[in-house]
C-alpha cells in the first residue's frame, strides 16, 4: 500500500432544495505512508467535512475514499480501529485522571491490561504528562489537556492519525510545544498523520505536503517549498491608512514597471514584484505622486498566503474572516 489515504471526487452538500450548501465539490488526494499531510484552508473551505468523511462521521454524496487500505463506506468499523481521531473539541473526561483516560482509552480498544499499563505509561512519559498522570484533567492546562487527547488517539497504536485544528486556542508557546510532537509522531509510531489547519505558519512548519482547500474545492497541491517555489521574485505588501483608495492605489501600483499580479483585500494590496528591493523606490514615489497616503508598506519573499492568492483569487485571512462571520460555507 503505496498510500495510507486516498480520496476521489468527494462531494458532499447539506440541506435541500433552495437551501442546500455544497461543502465540497470533487475533493481527491492521496497522503504519502509515513508523512504529515496538510489540510489547509480558511474557516468554512471544506476541512471539517472532509475529515469527517475520512474518519467515518459523514458519508459523502459521492466519490471514494480508502484509509489505512480499508474503503470507508463499506467498512466503517475497521476503519475506526485502524485511525485515531483528535477533534476540535476536547474529548478526554476532565473528572478522571490523565491516567484514568488512558485507561478507558485502551478497554474501548480491547487492550489486555498489561498493555493498557504499559502503553499508557508510555504515553504519559513521551508527552510529558507523567508528573500529572494522577490529577484530575480539569486542573491541568490547555496545552497539557491537547496533548492528553493526542495521546488518547494513539493509544490503541493506529496506523492514521486524523488531528482536526489541534492548536486552536493554545497560547504561542503551548502552539510551538505541541507542532514538536506532532513532528515525532511519524518517527515515533510509524503514523500518517493527517493535520487540518487554518493557520499558515502550521502548515508550512509541519506538513510533509499539503492541499490548499477553497470553497470545497482542491485549489493547490505540493510540498511548502514548491508551492512557494512556484512563484517568481517578491511580494510587496501595502497597507493604505484610507481603504477607500484602494482603486486610485492599484493603479498607481500598476503603472510602476516590474509590477506584476496586483490584487486587493480591503486596504491592502499584494503586488508581485521581480525584485522588491529594486521596485519599492519607484512604487513608494508612484503612491506619493498620486497622493495615497500609506500605513505601511512590507517586502517578502513568496509565503504559503501568496500561493492562496494566486490559485484562490483572495487572501487568505480575508477568506478566514469571511468564513468565520459565516458567509462561506459551513464546513
Amino acid at each position: 500500500m503505496q498510500h495510507a489515504i486516498e480520496a476521489e471526487g468527494l462531494v458532499k452538500t447539506y440541506g435541500k432544495g433552495t437551501k442546500a450548501v455544497r461543502a465540497l465539490s470533487g475533493v481527491g488526494f492521496a497522503v504519502p505512508r509515513g508523512t504529515v499531510f496538510g489540510l489547509l484552508g480558511p474557516n468554512g473551505a471544506g476541512k471539517s467535512t472532509t475529515t469527517k468523511i475520512l474518519t467515518t462521521l459523514s458519508t459523502p454524496d459521492s466519490g471514494t475514499a480508502v484509509v489505512a487500505g480499508l474503503d470507508v463506506s463499506r467498512e466503517p468499523g475497521r476503519v475506526r480501529h485502524a485511525i485515531g481521531y483528535v477533534p476540535q473539541k476536547p474529548c478526554f473526561d476532565p473528572t478522571a485522571t490523565g491516567r484514568e483516560n488512558l485507561t478507558l482509552q485502551g478497554h474501548v480498544y480491547g487492550l489486555s491490561r498489561s498493555d493498557i499499563r504499559a502503553r499508557g505509561d508510555q504515553l504519559l512519559e513521551r508527552f510529558g504528562l507523567a508528573d500529572a498522570a494522577d490529577r484530575v484533567t480539569k486542573t491541568w492546562s490547555g496545552g497539557m489537556q491537547r496533548k492528553l487527547d493526542v495521546a488518547l488517539a494513539l493509544m490503541h497504536r493506529p496506523r492514521v492519525l486524523f488531528l482536526d485544528e489541534p492548536t486552536t486556542g493554545l497560547d504561542p508557546e503551548a502552539r510551538a510545544d505541541m507542532w514538536a510532537e506532532i513532528s515525532g509522531v511519524t518517527e515515533a509510531d510509524g503514523v500518517t498523520v493527517l493535520l487540518t489547519t487554518h493557520y499558515l505558519e502550521e502548515a508550512d512548519q509541519l506538513a510533509d505536503r499539503l492541499v490548499i482547500i477553497d470553497r470545497g474545492q482542491v485549489v493547490a497541491e505540493g510540498t511548502p517549498e514548491e508551492l512557494k517555489g512556484g512563484l517568481d521574485g517578491d511580494t510587496v505588501q501595502v497597507e493604505l491608512a484610507d481603504a477607500g483608495q484602494q482603486e486610485a492605489a492599484r493603479r498607481a501600483v500598476a503603472s510602476v514597471r516590474g509590477t506584476g499580479e496586483i490584487s486587493a483585500d480591503g486596504a491592502r494590496l499584494h503586488a508581485r514584484v521581480g525584485n522588491g528591493a529594486a521596485t519599492l523606490p519607484g512604487l513608494l514615489a508612484a503612491l506619493e505622486d498620486a497622493a495615497i497616503p500609506l500605513a505601511s508598506v512590507t517586502v517578502a519573499r513568496p509565503s504559503l498566503d501568496d500561493v492562496y492568492l494566486r490559485h484562490a483569487g483572495r487572501s487568505f485571512h480575508s477568506a478566514d474572516r469571511a468564513g468565520r462571520a459565516g458567509t462561506e460555507v459551513a464546513a
